[in-house]
């Protein structure tokens, strides 16, 4: 199956206070958190859709609880019951044009994005609040076929501080710097099916270590 990307496809800036343009009227989101819609074509959306249609996903397992959306890892998988990353297949030659985008996006060597996540969220399922592994640094994330809420959150005194952005399909985001390390993020349940792909590379020397 051919994928490719669109030609026209602008770097994406780096959200900032003083770069709220690029959001409209939306509330400020955290340092670090950059979006872009319609990096996609609605024709290679359905061409990627057909691919994930053809994958061997299976159930989100965390200590033994299995989640409501479904999972494919590529690249390396972590293993939540010995806290260690272990190796697994390589990520499918259709995902290559994505990697290549989420690097430009995230302006790393697309070779440095070898963990490769694709999701499958049915009606009704989401994730959690969260923040990645202590091992990836980088995260950049696709979404398709349905829009979803990410919502963010940071302790602040005895509250929290929040923020959220509807994410709409055929776009992308990353986290980076306090996006990254500092706020949580989650995903409330989905109305409709929805699919993402969210590559990662990794803090350097911590890609076979347990986290801290």
């Amino acid at each position: 199956m051919a994928v490719t990307t669109s030609s026209a496809i602008m770097p994406v800036k780096r959200h900032s206070t003083a770069q709220r343009e690029l959001f409209d009227a939306a509330p400020v989101l955290p340092e670090g958190f950059a979006y872009r819609e319609d990096v996609l074509s609605k024709a290679e959306e359905r061409d990627y859709v057909r691919a994930f249609e053809t994958l061997p996903f299976k159930p989100f397992e965390f200590h033994g609880y299995l989640g409501n959306r479904r999972v494919v890892y590529f690249g390396s998988q972590y293993d939540y019951a010995a806290q260690i990353l272990r190796d697994c297949a390589e990520p499918p030659s259709f995902l290559d044009p994505l990697r290549a985008l989420a690097a430009h996006i995230a302006d790393v060597p697309a070779t440095s994005l070898s963990q490769a996540l694709v999701t499958e969220y049915a009606p009704g399922s989401g994730i959690g609040w969260h923040r990645d592994r202590p091992m990836f640094e980088d995260v950049v994330a696709f979404s398709f076929v349905s829009p979803c809420r990410l919502r963010f959150r940071r302790k602040e005194g005895d509250g929290w501080a929040r923020a959220a952005i509807e994410v709409a399909p055929r776009s992308a985001y990353a986290l980076r710097g306090p996006a990254r390390w500092d706020w949580y993020h989650g995903i409330p349940a989905v109305e409709a099916l929805r699919y993402s792909v969210t590559f990662r590379n990794f803090v350097p020397d911590r890609a076979k270590r347990k986290p801290g």
